[in-house]
């Protein structure tokens, strides 16, 4: 039975980058990771894995000694994609609901 080769020594720093980063903007200005390599580290930072159970605005990354805000890692990840550092505005167009007593008054002569 033959072992199938992998190369998973080669990436193995990207799933476990807390040796060489302490912080999203560590990542964003590493000039030897091209973008998608940075996306997958701060993706991977961003998951619900790493979710503080307590508090799950933040992240805590094992082998890291402090935890992350997740804001932090999504302004970061918005930057790589050249967006402004403001976060998106939350919700919508509003939409007004009709009463029900004005729908029954709509369809009356």
């Amino acid at each position: 039975m033959t072992k199938a080769r992998t190369n998973s020594g080669n990436i193995n720093h990207l799933f476990h980058p807390t040796a060489h980063y302490t912080s999203p903007d560590d990542v964003l200005n590493d000039q030897k990771l091209s973008a998608p390599e940075k996306r997958i580290i701060l993706s991977s930072w961003a998951s619900d894995m790493f979710a503080v159970e307590s508090c799950p605005a933040l992240r805590e990354i094992p082998g890291m000694g402090h935890p992350i805000r997740l804001a932090d890692i999504l302004a970061t990840l918005r930057r790589l994609d050249g967006e402004d550092d403001d976060p998106p505005r939350p919700g919508g167009a509003a939409m007004r609901r009709r009463r029900p007593s004005a729908a029954c008054l709509a369809g009356s002569p």
